[in-house]
């Protein structure tokens, strides 16, 4: 049996998650919020399944660049090792830091830092957008002369040591402060207190900002989160607020230039009221109630059965054609939306979970075919048609009555 063990960072990760969340439990610290741990791990499942495309597209574009434009031919040895190490640390040091000096990577890098928690869960805030952006800076890797296998294998370590540093359980680490980026360090760049605003952009290695003067010590408890909080754990306002904002703002730009500056111009010079406006427009929220007991326990499980289904489609990645992958992509995405939306109490979410029963229709259907399900599965279509309204009723008062 093929199976793809890269699935095995799914448990790995939440056990990891659990574990510090049982231990802050028990040192009576409040670093978890049932709201912000759902949306950051919504925002972690739907990287992870697109990985499934997004990986194996990078190490092609890394072997390719490498075969066509290597401008040496480094020897797979500890040296080289070592300098891959360095070269991969400082890349990420500059994608990371012009993700928050410059506007349209600044829309892609947001994400991560919306979230008002500073834990393991928030670790999972990466989107693949993000991803993609940072494989394009790696892309320099293979033209000077690293292997795709090697740079692939230092890309490991470097999407699992950043993980580890999102946590406040951890203190200060002694001389290990001065070289590599550790919980504290990584705990002042994700704050928005004024004197940490863009400070320890460093991924394991901290001496990146000492040399280039980004660095700041934590010396005051962090406040987590953006300047501006976002107030709103939709899956899809969360990823896509600030480019909406960038196209609101390049469309008001009258010139050419003024446009072209937005984009690639600081994200402490875009104007604050075009999210106001977009807020009172397309986020509108209800706040004023409390989840029902019934509602947070629908979102717990619909989120332990997408983190499920998304280890399965990994393990299995090897079994699934292009169509079941869609299939399966497609409800990972509904689920995550749904359960984004349930946090915010969106009563139209009756109409994505009809279509996620489809898309559960059609993979069956797909799978099983010795089985012949068509008819019956049509027939649960036709009658949740046939009897739309009054189970979207009693689905609604059963999630949002207290």
């Amino acid at each position: 049996m093929k199976l793809d063990y890269i699935a095995l960072a799914v448990p790995f990760f939440i056990f990891f998650m659990l574990l510090e969340y049982f231990i802050s439990v028990k040192r009576n610290k409040k670093t978890h919020q049932f709201n912000e741990s759902i949306a950051n791990l919504n925002v972690g499942i739907v990287e992870r399944i697109t990985d499934l495309l997004t990986t194996g597209s990078f190490f092609f574009v890394f072997s390719w660049l490498h075969q066509n434009f290597a401008l040496f031919h480094i020897e797979n040895n500890w040296l080289s090792w070592l300098l891959l190490f360095l070269a991969t640390d400082l890349v990420w040091y500059w994608y990371h830091r012009l993700g928050h000096e410059v506007n349209i990577f600044w829309a892609a890098h947001i994400v991560h830092h919306q979230s008002e928690d500073f834990n393991y869960t928030a670790a999972a805030r990466i989107t693949v957008i993000q991803a993609v952006a940072r494989g394009l800076f790696w892309s320099i890797l293979p033209i000077i002369g690293f292997s795709p296998e090697m740079i692939t294998v230092l890309l490991l370590i470097h999407g699992t040591y950043p993980f580890f540093t999102h946590t406040q359980l951890v203190g200060k680490l002694g001389w290990l402060e001065h070289v590599i980026v550790t919980p504290t360090h990584h705990g002042v760049h994700h704050s928005s207190n004024p004197e940490y605003l863009d400070k320890n952009f460093g991924d394991m290695l901290i001496i990146w900002d000492k040399l280039f003067g980004t660095y700041a010590e934590q010396t005051v408890q962090p406040q987590y989160g953006l300047t501006k909080s976002l107030g709103s754990h939709s899956f899809l306002w969360q990823h896509f607020h600030y480019f909406l904002e960038l196209y609101v703002a390049v469309r008001q730009a009258k010139t050419f230039r003024q446009k072209i500056k937005i984009l690639f111009g600081s994200p402490n010079d875009h104007d604050p009221r075009i999210r106001t406006l977009l807020e009172r427009k397309l986020s509108q929220k209800n706040t004023q109630i409390g989840l029902s007991k019934n509602l947070i326990k629908a979102i717990q499980v619909k989120t332990v059965t997408t983190i499920t289904v998304l280890f399965l489609a990994i393990l299995f990645s090897h079994y699934f054609n292009s169509y079941l992958l869609f299939l399966i992509t497609s409800f990972i995405l509904l689920s995550v939306i749904i359960t984004g939306a349930m946090l915010e109490q969106k009563r139209w979410i009756f109409h994505l979970e009809f279509a996620r029963l489809v898309v559960v229709c059609l993979f069956i259907d797909a799978t099983l075919p010795s089985f012949n399900p068509t008819g019956f599965l049509l027939s649960i279509v036709t009658i949740a048609i046939l009897f739309y309204n009054s189970i979207q009723s009693k689905y609604q008062q059963f999630l949002f009555s207290n």
